[in-house]
């Protein structure tokens, strides 16, 4: 993972490398152990690509970053650029860029479906909480998360409940 990367990850709160151990374990529960065959066997080891993160519906942003370690750790930091758009706890609407990566074909098809899942996932939890914090606002009232969290992600699911206005139990 790149430094500016672990650098953003320390700023929210979020230790680098908790996050790379949970990155790890995800990705090859993803890869069953293995490699991705599909990619290996069809794209050429030296291709490269550009791809674009984009909000696929309207709600909070969480995860950007860890999206974005996933992608340094499987593709290695020094073969990725990322251009980050948005941030964490942005509004996003339906077909806002969120980010842009270039990095290599083969290592970004196998980074990106953990990538995306996580962020995906903890933009959830984000936006379910920026809409409880929305319907209190004015009332004095705080939004806190509980201590139900899913098994690995409990520090990242507490990120994305900050990350849309909410506070930690």
């Amino acid at each position: 993972m790149s430094a500016e990367t672990a650098g953003r990850l320390r700023s929210a709160g979020l230790d680098p490398e908790r996050v790379a151990a949970i990155i790890v374990a995800t990705v090859e529960e993803d890869l069953d152990g293995g490699v991705d065959v599909t990619s290996v066997s069809t794209v050429p080891a030296t291709q490269r690509s550009i791809v674009t993160f984009g909000a696929r519906a309207a709600g909070c942003l969480a995860g950007l970053d860890i999206a974005c370690a996933v992608v340094e750790i499987v593709c290695g930091a020094d073969n990725v650029t990322i251009e980050r758009v948005k941030s964490d706890g942005d509004r996003l609407q339906k077909g806002d860029v969120i980010a842009r990566v270039t990095a290599p074909t083969q290592s970004m098809l196998t980074a990106e479906r953990t990538a995306l899942n996580l962020m995906c996932h903890l933009s959830g939890v984000a936006t379910a909480t920026s809409k409880w914090v929305d319907a209190v606002s004015g009332t004095g009232a705080v939004i806190r998360d509980t201590r139900k969290t899913t098994p690995m992600l409990r520090t990242l699911e507490k990120y994305a409940v900050r990350c849309g206005g909410g506070q930690n139990h």
